[in-house]
C-alpha cells in the first residue's frame, strides 16, 4: 500500500511526518512522491489559524473529490484541539498529536474492517515524552530533531497547551542517540525543534544547553542550530554555556509577538519589552555577527493604533535579521477569542504589511553588513541554474557567482567571501583555507 504524506505547519510537523514516514516504512507500508500512485493520504495538520483550518478542509474535500476510494488519515493539532470538527471532515482515521506510534496498526485495522477509526486521544498532563525518531532525511544535508512537546504557558491567543499537552523533554541520551544516527546517514546539521523549545528539561533540571551538548557529541556533526524560543526561560547562564559549544550557530529566533508591553500583557506573555531588549543586547554581546529573528503578531484584541505604532518602534530598534508577521487569528477555546474590541480584519492585514516592510528593510540592512565577509557555507544543492547554493552559520542564505563544473558541492563546507547582496541572498565567490584564515584575522 503506497502512502502520500501532506504536511501543514511548523518544523515540528515536518519532523513528525518524517518519523510517521520510517515507522510506516518497517511495518510494510511503501511512501510515494506521486498523488496518482497513493492509495493512502495522511494529512499532518496544524490548527495555528483559521486559515491553516480551512485549507486542511479543502484539502480533505480535494482528494476525496479527486482520487475516490483512496483511505485519508487526519492527524496532528487540528483533531487534538478540535475532534468534533475533525469528525466532520470525513477522514477514515482520525488520530491527534498523542500516540502517534501506533498509526499503523489503525490503518491496518481500516483496512481490515473498512469502518471509520477515531483515534483522538485527550491529554491527561502526566504524558511522558513520546519516542518517535528520525535516522535519515532523505535529500537533506540539515536534519530536524524534536526534543520537546507541549506548553504550560497558555498565552490568551494560543491553541497549542490543548493539541499538544503540556511541557515534556526528550532524554538526554536519546537526543545523543539519534543525533549519531543521522550522522551516520550523512547529516552535517541538526536543528532542534520543540513546541516551546525554550522550556526543554524544564520538569527534568536541565535545559536547552544541556540537549545542544547532547547533540554535539555526534563526532561527524559540524553544525547545531537551535529553532525558535520564548524569551523568559533564557538566562544569561545559558547563553553563556552555549557560546563555548563551537558546533553552536550564530543564529537565535526569539518569539516576540509584540512590541507594546500593553499588547504583551493582554497576551499573557511572560516578559516586557526591556526583558527581550536586555536578552537581544547579551546575545550579541556573546555572539558578534549573530542574527537574530522574530515573530510579529498584529491586530490582536484591543492593539490600538498607538499599541501598533509603539510595537513597530521597538521592533525597528531591534535590528532584527528577519522577522514573520503575521495577522491576530481567533481560536475557538482560547481567552482572546472572547475579548471585545476584535480588530477589523483589513486592520490587521494593513498593520501586518506595515510590519512586513520594516522587516524588509531591516533584512536589507542586516544582509548588507555582509558585504566582504568571509563566512563557512554548508552547501545544500545546485539550483534549477546549477547554482551551489547553501547557508551561513547565521543563516545567512549564499549562492556562489559561478558553476561548479567540477563537482557538486552538496554536503561540504567551504568559506566564501561575500562580493554582492541580492534581495533574499548574498552572492560570492570559495576561497582557499588559506585565504579565509587570513580574512579572518
Amino acid at each position: 500500500m503506497n502512502i502520500y504524506f501532506i504536511t501543514f505547519g511548523c518544523k515540528v510537523n515536518l519532523y513528525e511526518t518524517a518519523a510517521m514516514t520510517e515507522m510506516l516504512l518497517k511495518e510494510g507500508f511503501a511512501v510515494t512522491a506521486d498523488k496518482s500512485s497513493a492509495d493512502i493520504f495522511v494529512i499532518n495538520s496544524c490548527t495555528v489559524t483559521h486559515e491553516s483550518d480551512m485549507k486542511l478542509g479543502q484539502t480533505v474535500r480535494r482528494l476525496r473529490r479527486e482520487y475516490p476510494g483512496t483511505v485519508i488519515v487526519l492527524t496532528g493539532c487540528y483533531p487534538q484541539a478540535y475532534p468534533e470538527k475533525a469528525e466532520e471532515e470525513r477522514a477514515d482515521i482520525i488520530i491527534g498529536t498523542k500516540n502517534r506510534s501506533s498509526l499503523g496498526e489503525l490503518i491496518k485495522k481500516f483496512l481490515s474492517e473498512r469502518e471509520p477509526v477515531k483515534g483522538v486521544v485527550p491529554y491527561t498532563g502526566h504524558e511522558e515524552f513520546e519516542a518517535l525518531s528520525v535516522s535519515r532525511v532523505e535529500g537533506h544535508t540539515r536534519g530536524f530533531m524534536k526534543i520537546q512537546d507541549g506548553c504550560n504557558c497558555f498565552c490568551s491567543y494560543c491553541i497549542i497547551p490543548y493539541s499538544r499537552g503540556r511541557i515534556r523533554s526528550r532524554p538526554l541520551w536519546d537526543i545523543e542517540a539519534e543525533s549519531r544516527r543521522l550522522a551516520e546517514n550523512g547529516i552535517k546539521e541538526i536543528v532542534l525543534t520543540g513546541i516551546n523549545l525554550g522550556f526543554y528539561g524544564a520538569a527534568e533540571g536541565v535545559d536547552i544547553a544541556d540537549a545542544a551538548e547532547a547533540a554535539g557529541r555526534a563526532e561527524v556533526i559540524e553544525r547545531i542550530r537551535l529553532g525558535s524560543l520564548e524569551p523568559e526561560r533564557i538566562t544569561e547562564d545559558i547563553l553563556i554555556r552555549l557560546a563555548k559549544l563551537p558546533k553552536l550557530c550564530p543564529s537565535f529566533h526569539y518569539s516576540l509577538q509584540s512590541g507594546c508591553d500593553r499588547t504583551l500583557a493582554a497576551m499573557n506573555r511572560r516578559y516586557t519589552t526591556d526583558d527581550y531588549r536586555k536578552l537581544t543586547e547579551l546575545t550579541r554581546r556573546l555572539f558578534p555577527g549573530c542574527g537574530i529573528t522574530t515573530d510579529i503578531m498584529t491586530g490582536f484584541p484591543g492593539e490600538t493604533e498607538e499599541d501598533h505604532k509603539r510595537s513597530a518602534e521597538f521592533v525597528r530598534e531591534m535590528c532584527f535579521s528577519d522577522i514573520h508577521v503575521f495577522p491576530y487569528s481567533p481560536r475557538e477555546g482560547t481567552r482572546a477569542a472572547a475579548l471585545p474590541d476584535q480588530i477589523p480584519q483589513s486592520v490587521k492585514k494593513r498593520r501586518a504589511a506595515e510590519m512586513t516592510e520594516i522587516g524588509r528593510q531591516m533584512r536589507s540592512e542586516y544582509l548588507q553588513g555582509m558585504t566582504g565577509q568571509t563566512l563557512p557555507v554548508l552547501f545544500e544543492r545546485e539550483g534549477a541554474d546549477g547554482i551551489p547554493h547553501g547557508y551561513t552559520p547565521n543563516y545567512v542564505h549564499v549562492k556562489i557567482l559561478t558553476k561548479n563544473s567540477e563537482k557538486s558541492l552538496r554536503n561540504s563546507i567551504f568559506y566564501v567571501t561575500i562580493d554582492i547582496i541580492g534581495e533574499d541572498c548574498c552572492k560570492g565567490h570559495i576561497v582557499s583555507a588559506a585565504e579565509a584564515c587570513r580574512s579572518l584575522k
